[in-house]
Order: C-alpha cells, then structure tokens, then sequence
C-alpha cells in the first residue's frame, strides 16, 4: 500500500527508532520533533561543579548556609554542595587534610592553624563577635549569689566549682569560657569542662548532669526563656569586650584551594554573601528557614534567636584583620598559644575577593 505524503515509518530520536505510523497523532509525533533541540541543549549544558563543606556543629550560627541551601543559592549557579558536620575544630582538621573543601570555623581557629604552619585563608566571617554566651543554671547562681548587673570580671566567679559543656576543647566556646574565667581570677582548675555536643545541652542541662554551657542561638535561647538559666558572658554587647569584635561562623579554606578552583569559590562565597543579606532583608523568610531546620525548639527561642543573629552579622560578610588580631589575642588569654607565636600580618590570611 502506498504510504501518504509525507509520513515516514520510522523517528529516530536521541537514537532510538520510534514508530510514527500514519494513525499517530500529529501531536505526538510533533514532540518528538521538539525533543531533539532540547536534548541537544542538556547535552551542551555545562556540568555542574562540586564542593564540600563541614561545619563543627549543628547551631544557628550557620544560618548562611541554611539560607543558601534552601534559597537555591548554590543550586541555581550551578554548584552541588555537599554538607557535613565535623565536631569541634575536626572540622578544620579536615580542610587542611584536604577532606573537604571549605569549612566553617572561628577566628581563633584558623590563627591559631597558621601560627602553627597550616596554612589557611578567611573567605567570609559571617558573625562578628564571638556568638558564645555563657549560660549557668538559676541555681547556680542564686547560691553564689549572681549580680547580673555586675562587671563581667565580677560575674565570672559564678563558674567556680561549675561544671560547663563547651562542645570541643579548643573551639571558640572553650576558648570563650576559659578567658572569661581566667578574667575573673579563676584557676584553671576551677572549672570542669564538659565537651558535650550543642544538640545534647539542653538534656544535660536539665537533668542536671552539666550547671551550664558555652553557645548560641538557639541554645542559650532556651533556658533563658524559660527561667531556668541566667547569662553570664553577653555576646551581643561584645562580651568580653576586650576581644571585639572578634571573627566566629568563618568560612575557610586552604590557602592553595581557591587559586586552583577559582570558579567553585566565587560561586560557593557569593552564596554566602547573598545568604547574609537575605538574613537582613528577610527576617520572616528567614524565620521559616530556621523552622525547617530547628522547628523542635518552637516559634519563640527562633525568634529570640534570629533578633541576636542579626546584629552580629556583617553585610557583606568580610574579614577584618582587626578581627583575626582579637582571635589571637582570645587564643593566647586562653593559653592555647604564647605570645610569641602572634601573627605578623593578618590580611595576609584574609581573602575578601569573593565575599564583596
């Protein structure tokens, strides 16, 4: 039989034989027509690129990330991030080893990394105070008869024969706690260190296995809304003062990534740029993000949260050396270095480029 003008037996598509027989519908065989330019577009669609980042602890101190997450900030560029956490500066251990690409820190971190030969850049810092209140159960303190209104070098002696989670020894928590001790005349002694994860806090603190903790949002929120907990070291009025303001939620890197992978970092910090700014310009979005990630915590500690968070983050999110200096000078009131080991130069380990 005579085939009509016009139709033939055979489409191939993609390479693959597709029948397309005289009683098929025009529409469907028109399709399969338009699905030759766009499987030839996906073919020549760039691949997309790939980072990984850890951080040291499930916190609102890294709202960026989650902003940039959620809004598609990395996605919509092109950018598969891989997100894990790493406790306590394991986390930074594992950019110098070269286990991840980026990591999220703090500013006596990444000093003390390179007072000791590893050589690490600040990419962003996106809170610039410590971020780390001191929080002791309100027994605690009626027994040692807390004045909150006193000078902090008065109310650190609370901490005397304390038991306090930090997290991590050496991380901005325990570096926090151990100058605010040492600025109240404490012995080194005189406080036990409890190195707790931040998600399990609350549990010992309300069982009564810690008399306190060292973080942030939405941690500290809790017992201080609840009546169950008094602060002791403020960061939002730059507690203690001496060291503010001070680098902390830092994006990291190793100093020779970047130069090789210039392409990933623009992407990768910009996010975080456009994530700080959205955390302003947004604060109910934002609000819905912490939802999503801290929802167990309730409407009202994420909104206590988010009015601390704000302040304390810079738009853009860049470094100063005069940050970097106070995480030096955290670092050694901490003992965690000698004065001698003090960087020269600090913008030398500051990378502002891609945060701007």
């Amino acid at each position: 039989m005579k085939k009509p003008d016009g139709v033939r037996d055979q489409r191939e598509v993609g390479g693959a034989s597709k029948p397309c027989r005289p009683h098929t519908a025009l529409r469907a065989c028109a399709f399969l027509l338009l699905a030759l330019p766009t499987a030839a577009a996906a073919a020549d669609a760039p691949a997309a690129e790939h980072a990984s980042l850890s951080i040291p602890a499930q916190n609102l101190a890294f709202i960026d990330l989650y902003v940039a997450q959620d809004e598609g900030f990395w996605s919509k560029a092109n950018l598969d991030v891989t997100v894990q956490s790493i406790a306590g500066i394991g986390s930074t251990n594992a950019v110098i080893s070269g286990s991840v690409d980026f990591a999220f820190a703090s500013g006596p971190t990444v000093t003390r990394a390179n007072a000791r030969g590893q050589k690490l850049v600040a990419l962003a810092t996106t809170i610039a105070q410590s971020d780390e209140d001191i929080i002791v159960s309100k027994e605690a303190a009626e027994a040692a008869h807390f004045d909150m209104n006193a000078p902090l070098t008065v109310r650190g002696k609370v901490l005397k024969g304390l038991i306090i989670a930090t997290g991590g020894t050496g991380a901005i928590p325990d570096v926090v706690l151990k100058v605010v001790a040492k600025e109240a005349g404490l012995a080194p002694d005189d406080v036990t260190t409890a190195a707790t994860a931040p998600t399990e806090f609350i549990a010992a603190f309300q069982r009564k296995a810690i008399n306190g903790f060292v973080s942030g949002p939405p941690f500290a929120q809790i017992p201080l809304l609840d009546g169950t907990g008094v602060m002791v070291s403020d960061t939002t009025k730059g507690e203690p003062q001496a060291y503010s303001p001070v680098s902390s939620a830092l994006l990291e890197a190793r100093a020779d990534f970047c130069p090789a992978h210039r392409s990933i970092c623009v992407t990768l910090v910009h996010g975080i740029a456009l994530a700080s700014q959205f955390v302003h310009d947004h604060p109910q979005e934002t609000l819905a993000v912490m939802k999503r990630h801290f929802g167990v915590y309730g409407d009202k500690v994420l909104e206590a949260s988010y009015q601390q968070l704000a302040p304390l983050m810079p738009v853009p999110p860049v470094t100063t050396p005069q940050e970097l200096e106070n995480a030096d000078r955290l670092d050694i009131a901490a003992g965690f270095l000698k004065p001698s080991d003090k960087l020269p130069d600090y913008s030398a380990i500051i990378d502002n480029e891609f945060a701007k």
